[in-house]
């Protein structure tokens, strides 16, 4: 399945980029969405993407994390897993845009478009399943999942604040949280797990 959704996202961002009317019309524009009720942009918006490195950065996120999740998925949910792997990656697509839509469906001006949500929602699912693993920052800095999430999620706090460049740190911010606590609601069993992995966390550092 991620690689489906890889490829569906490729194809898609690759048109969009030949054919700016795919870009305008699957564009993440709340005020659109709100007076012309083109919810289809919720999802759309999610395989269009800015440029190619853009695209190269969440494809290959997704393609590291994804399928870690979802063999993990088909081992704890049998028969589940491709349907509750897509309620992870589309719900946090939709999830990941809802505050920026609450907040700017009376501006025009305002547009978004990425998997970044939808990516950070499969990584903070990874993070509560594998809190200790490790993750690298460009290859360089390596942190245990748990503090790698927790400065992940201060930075898009704080860069949303701030609001001084043109990406939508808000939307990695609640994939991300959604992403974690979808994976909880699935099975609660899991928080206590990962509680029990984070306390034992000075064994790694």
């Amino acid at each position: 399945m991620t690689l489906t959704i890889i490829l569906i996202t490729c194809v898609v961002s690759l048109l969009a980029f030949r054919d700016h009317a795919i870009y305008s019309k699957l564009i993440f524009n709340p005020y659109i969405i709100y007076k012309n009720k083109e919810w289809f942009r919720f999802i759309g918006s999610g395989l269009i993407h800015a440029d190619a490195f853009h695209l190269l950065v969440n494809v290959f996120v997704l393609y590291v994390f994804g399928s870690v999740i979802e063999e993990s998925f088909e081992a704890l949910f049998p028969g589940k897993a491709i349907l509750y792997y897509l309620m992870l990656y589309v719900g946090g697509m939709m999830a990941s845009v809802i505050p920026s839509y609450l907040k700017n469906r009376n501006n025009p001006g305002y547009n978004a478009l990425g998997a970044s949500g939808a990516v950070s929602a499969v990584v903070f699912s990874y993070i509560l399943l594998f809190p200790l693993r490790k993750l690298c920052l460009y290859g360089i800095l390596c942190l245990p999942g748990i503090i790698f999430g927790a400065l992940y999620l201060f930075y898009c706090y704080y860069m949303g604040k701030k609001g001084r460049d043109n990406i939508n740190h808000d939307a990695h911010m609640w994939g991300a949280i959604y992403g974690f606590f979808f994976t909880v609601l699935l099975k609660p069993q899991l928080f206590l797990n990962f509680f029990d992995q984070v306390l034992h966390i000075h064994d790694v550092l």
